[in-house]
């Protein structure tokens, strides 16, 4: 019966490892994921704004 119990026990514990560095390589890859989206969102917003001071040079005054 110990056996039994030491092994279920064991088999949890590597579950919970194997699920640890699962989330450890999802949550890497969600930082990355998100720094690329924020470049991203930093360069459309550079664009806008160009194109916004764009416009205010040809509107007359």
């Amino acid at each position: 019966m110990n056996d039994q119990v030491l092994d279920l026990l064991e088999k949890r514990i590597d579950t919970l490892i194997e699920r640890y560095h699962t989330l450890q390589r999802e949550n890497h890859s969600l930082r990355e994921e998100n720094q690329r989206l924020q470049a991203e969102r930093h360069g459309f917003r550079s664009r806008i704004d160009a194109i916004l001071t764009k416009l205010e040079e040809i509107q007359p005054s």
